[in-house]
């Protein structure tokens, strides 16, 4: 059974015996769930019965070297999270392959056969890939929140004074609004008191002056005023009427007065013909 693990390791020339012992070496290290993938060996052009070997595992990588005529083992092992990336160059006896950790030294182990380090590049840089996306799986899958610090509720110190709750005022009354003053019409004089007025004028503009007539004598007495003539009297009369009439008129005119009282007025003027 342990010869059929070992047989899978030593397809692209690695040395069964070698393998046999680091692989041994291992298998006391791994972790729950852990296996070992590959296993290259270094090969140099001399006799070389103690290599180094790099071993890549599903979650880590293991550099081993022995010293001490293989009476001891250096090892350094590393995540894959530590991992930054892999470099390997050919030259003429083997390849010079490197392994770049995100902090610390890098690691470099010559006369790795050509196609063993073109074995380990290939599973190193899979392996980053893979790890990478997961990583970025589990921040799509994450959901955010923001910045917002998480809701706490406050704490009250018995030293801290709690002020009473002020009671709400009462709200104001609203004041009644006052209401709007309209502006009044000036009240329209009274028919009597129009034609009381006109009545006025009329015997104004009757009244002429009285020339004064220079006696011809002290002794002669003054003249008498003459006495105006029936005829005389019913024209001026008539003037009167007439004068009502068209100031009645001109007031209906102006809409100073309804037609009823023009009607009204009219017909008592009339009367008095």
């Amino acid at each position: 059974m342990e010869n059929y693990q070992i047989d899978k390791f030593v397809q692209d020339g690695q040395d069964p015996k070698v393998v046999e012992k680091i692989h041994g070496k291992i298998l006391d290290m791994l972790t729950p769930g852990e296996s070992i993938n590959y296993i290259a060996l270094q090969k140099k052009p001399a006799v070389n019965l103690l290599p180094d070997s790099i071993t890549l595992s599903n979650r880590r990588i293991f550099l081993c070297e022995f010293t001490k005529l293989g009476l001891a083992t250096n090892f350094e092992i590393f995540p894959w999270k530590d991992i930054k990336d892999i470099a390997f160059k050919e030259e003429i006896f083997g390849s010079k392959v490197t392994v770049i950790p995100f902090t610390g030294e890098n690691l470099t182990i010559d006369y790795i056969p050509k196609i063993q380090a073109r074995k380990l590049y290939q599973l190193i840089k899979d392996a980053l890939a893979n790890l990478q996306n997961q990583k970025n799986e589990a921040k799509e899958s994450t959901p955010v929140y923001g910045n917002k610090p998480a809701y706490s509720n406050p704490v009250v110190s018995p030293e801290e004074k709690v002020e009473p709750v002020k009671p709400a005022e009462p709200a104001k009354p609203v004041e009644a609004e006052k209401p709007v003053e309209l502006p009044r019409f000036e009240e329209r004089p009274s028919l009597n008191s129009m034609f009381a007025q006109q009545n006025q004028q009329a015997q104004a503009a009757k009244q002429e002056p009285q020339s004064y007539q220079q006696p011809t004598s002290f002794n002669s007495p003054a003249p008498a005023p003459p006495t105006p003539s029936p005829e005389v009297h019913k024209a001026e009369e008539d003037d009167e009427i007439t004068l009502k009439l068209k100031k009645l008129k001109s007031l209906y005119d102006k809409q100073l007065i309804t037609q009823a009282e023009y009607e009204t007025k009219k017909a008592e003027v009339l009367s008095q013909l």
